[in-house]
């Protein structure tokens, strides 16, 4: 059950994550985009790291 629940959390996560990450300029981006993207598909923690602390404001 809980599977069900958490699963459509990490895919919108990943997918809110990886529309950021394509539409930000390198520039705002801690380190490089190549490292960023596979990190999103490490699952749950990947799209949480970026969100929390790849992105600079």
């Amino acid at each position: 059950m809980t599977t069900l629940v958490l699963a459509p959390v990490e895919v919108a996560l990943t997918v809110i994550a990886a529309v950021d990450l394509s539409r930000r300029p390198a520039g705002r981006i801690r380190g490089p985009k190549a490292v960023w993207w596979p990190t999103l598909f490490v699952q749950p923690l990947g799209p949480v790291l970026y969100r929390g602390w790849g992105r600079r404001t």
